[in-house]
């Protein structure tokens, strides 16, 4: 039987990390390959007592259809978290529930991109971001990025001589995949020019809270007189990520956008995932979750780093991040992570090669790391596994 597909699915590929982290449900692989957060810290029994209350409290609401905007009491909620850590200045009538910030992405395509429309990002940048908005078919431009974000120069210059630049996506914050920050200085010069071209631009923000070194950085949002900023976050990062619940923060006139496309997509988010989170956030001490999150984390940060400098080869570059989930390797140029990828498997151990997170390829010579979920001896041990293959490729 002959299917005719679209000409969208051309465009649509497995994930690579998906791939990847079929083969690492093996017990016996050290995986440092997804993005998952520590299972340990999931907060079990509280979601067990707040299922409770939520059902004694609003079960027939919490089970029903629910408005597509979201639960009110969730967006305020989100709202003032927002105006008190990133400094911003929203409403609820700001803030969109939805499915994950996963969703918010390819949403953003939906709204913004028509095909041969351009998408400007960092180089690297999230692999899950560039395969959501390849399904509308768009060219991407890979602004030059070094150690402190952007380069405003070179953003300047691909936009006065780039036509249809339609979108702009960044990672400020713990940059997924090389864990890299901006620096104040260029968020500032990023939003003087984004201003000056009026670019709409998707602040991605999944670990921004995770921060451990150092004070949290205004975001991008909080800087945006023109409401061009479409910020997403996520509490999959902060609670977990199974109850699937992001949230998009933009102006009322964008969100309306972004409304009609909810609508059309899948109606709205989980009436009972939005009223646990909101139940969580009213009953439990929030800060104080972020603070567990962050001291773990910090722990295994500094664990994996110091055994990278202890385990591996002369002459490889790697990032020491000052938040969130990764850390990213770079190899001599003439070198392939994808070469040794099985011989990794092979010893049991995982990783993602980095030519996936450029959207126009190349740059082989790179592999990310997570150093989130592992414990302290799993980290010690994968690294040393992966410094042996290592140690064989590049000899």
């Amino acid at each position: 039987m002959a299917l005719s597909y679209s000409k969208r699915m051309e465009n649509i590929k497995s994930s690579e990390i998906r791939e990847i982290l079929k083969v690492t449900q093996k017990p016996e692989i050290i995986s440092f390959a997804g993005g998952l957060p520590a299972p340990e810290l999931f907060p079990v029994k509280e979601i067990k007592e707040i299922s409770g209350i939520v059902l004694d409290e609003m079960g027939p609401e919490s089970l029903q259809y629910d408005i597509t905007e979201g639960y009110p009491p969730l967006r305020q909620q989100i709202s003032e978290r927002m105006n008190k850590v990133l400094k911003t200045e929203l409403t609820e009538n700001n803030i969109l529930i939805v499915c994950g910030s996963q969703q918010g992405l390819d949403f953003s395509g939906k709204v913004f991109l028509d095909e041969n429309d351009v998408v400007l990002c960092e180089s690297p940048t999230y692999l899950g971001a560039i395969n959501a908005f390849k399904s509308y078919e768009p060219q991407f431009k890979e602004v030059p990025t070094d150690d402190f974000g952007m380069i405003p120069e070179e953003l300047e210059k691909i936009l006065k001589t780039t036509k249809n630049v339609k979108l702009i996506y960044a990672i400020p914050d713990f940059q997924n995949p090389t864990g890299k920050t901006w620096t104040l200085e260029r968020r500032e010069k990023f939003m003087k020019i984004i201003e000056k071209y009026e670019i709409p631009v998707v602040e991605d923000n999944p670990y921004g809270e995770l921060r451990f070194d150092g004070e949290i950085l205004p975001s991008l949002k909080s800087m945006d007189k023109k409401g061009l900023i479409i910020h997403l976050g996520t509490f999959s990062k902060t609670f977990c990520p199974g109850l699937r619940v992001g949230w998009i923060a933009a102006s009322e006139d964008i969100l309306e956008k972004y409304i009609f496309i909810k609508q059309s997509a899948d109606l709205h988010t989980s009436s009972f995932s939005q009223r646990i989170i909101s139940k969580m956030l009213e009953n439990y001490d929030f800060d104080e979750r972020v603070s567990r999150l962050k001291k773990l984390y910090k722990g295994r940060r500094d664990l994996m780093i110091k055994t990278i400098a202890e385990e591996f080869p002369d002459g490889l570059k790697y990032t020491n991040p000052e938040g969130g989930l990764f850390t990213w390797v770079e190899l001599p140029e003439k070198y392939n992570a994808r070469e040794f990828l099985d011989e990794c498997i092979k010893n049991n151990v995982a990783i993602v090669p980095g030519g996936s997170f450029f959207p126009n390829g190349g740059h082989e010579n790179s592999f990310r790391l997570n150093y989130s979920n592992m414990p302290d001896e799993k980290i010690v041990e994968g690294i040393k596994r992966l410094s042996k293959v290592l140690k064989e490729y590049l000899n």
